[in-house]
């Protein structure tokens, strides 16, 4: 995913000026900025949601982002496990997956069954088990403790380990913990 000289406004507010960046072959880049600065404006211009009013985003042919949004965007009436299955690419475990995130002795669980740190990793788990390229993560730690960030860092770096990968956070620690290549500050 190559990204030429963007540019997006809101009206005549404009969050992202003649931004540029590649992707691509295994980088790793985390989107840094105060709120209201374009990040999450960012990923939806990646995955086509939002058009940029100047520039280009050049996808390559075949690529498939997996994404963590902001919000878990469980379907509540699935089971943990149904929620990682459902998108799971064939030949995933969706199982080890599970017991990675720490979540396999509650995969039978409805996310209103689940705490609000164990939705998240099952976002995170939704988004490992389809096997997507490049990973795009919107703050994808909230809501987890110093530790427990640690151990899921760990695993996304390990379930993803060629895959390229955007995080968007506001923490540089969280950068650090999946090796992130380039901070892009906006």
């Amino acid at each position: 995913m190559e990204v030429k000289n963007v540019k997006f406004s809101y009206g005549d507010k404009t969050v992202i000026d003649d931004l540029s960046m590649s992707l691509s072959g295994g980088r790793r880049i985390a989107v840094m900025g105060e709120s209201g600065r374009g990040k999450t404006t960012l990923l939806k211009l990646l995955l086509g949601i939002l058009t940029p009013s100047a520039g280009v985003i050049e996808r390559a042919s075949g690529e498939k982002p997996a994404v963590v949004f902001q919000e878990d965007r469980l379907l509540p009436w699935f089971s943990a496990k149904k929620n990682v299955s459902y998108s799971a690419a064939p030949g995933v475990s969706v199982e080890d997956i599970l017991r990675d995130m720490e979540l396999y002795d509650s995969m039978d669980k409805l996310p209103k069954e689940l705490s609000g740190g164990m939705q998240r990793r099952a976002a995170i788990a939704r988004a490992l088990a389809f096997s997507g390229d490049p990973l795009l993560l919107d703050e994808p730690f909230k809501g987890l403790d110093p530790d427990m960030r640690e151990r899921v860092a760990k695993k996304i770096l390990l379930h993803a380990k060629n895959a390229s990968i955007l995080l968007i956070t506001h923490d540089e620690h969280e950068a650090e913990l999946l090796n992130c290549d380039e901070i892009i500050r906006l």
